[in-house]
């Protein structure tokens, strides 16, 4: 990816983003504490949380799963929505293409914006931690 004619590495910026909201956890360790039921929830970085939503949601041709609300229609609701994708899905695809494209342009630009966002607070930690408090006379 270019922008502002500077090489940008996705990946390296989506593995520094990770290494940031994982911690150098896997996604398949547990967490060290059973998630708490009762009581406050656990902050959530906003960073990694708008992140990954952009990523799930970026494809928009891909369809969400099937349901219906109707309790004696259901079925007939959930076969009609199936073929209508079976036989209509190709014409969905052109037709969102140019938002599936948008919308992965959208994420980039929102972990460039994140990457930045990251190094500036490490740059404002390292020049609070520079600055020698005054004593008074």
């Amino acid at each position: 990816m270019r922008l502002l004619n500077k090489d940008i590495s996705t990946d390296a910026l989506l593995a520094r983003l990770k290494a940031r909201v994982g911690e150098g956890r896997s996604d398949n360790e547990d967490p060290a504490e059973p998630v708490q039921l009762a009581g406050p929830e656990a902050r959530v970085d906003p960073l990694a949380f708008h992140l990954s939503g952009l990523e799930e949601h970026a494809d928009a041709t891909r369809p969400l799963p099937r349901h219906t609300h109707r309790a004696g229609l259901g079925r007939l609701v959930l076969v009609a929505k199936w073929g209508f994708r079976k036989t209509c899905q190709v014409f969905v695809n052109e037709i969102l293409g140019r938002q599936r494209l948008f919308n992965g342009h959208v994420r980039d630009a929102y972990g460039l914006l994140s990457a930045d966002l990251l190094r500036l607070q490490e740059e404002v930690e390292a020049l609070k931690g520079a600055r020698k408090p005054r004593t008074p006379h």
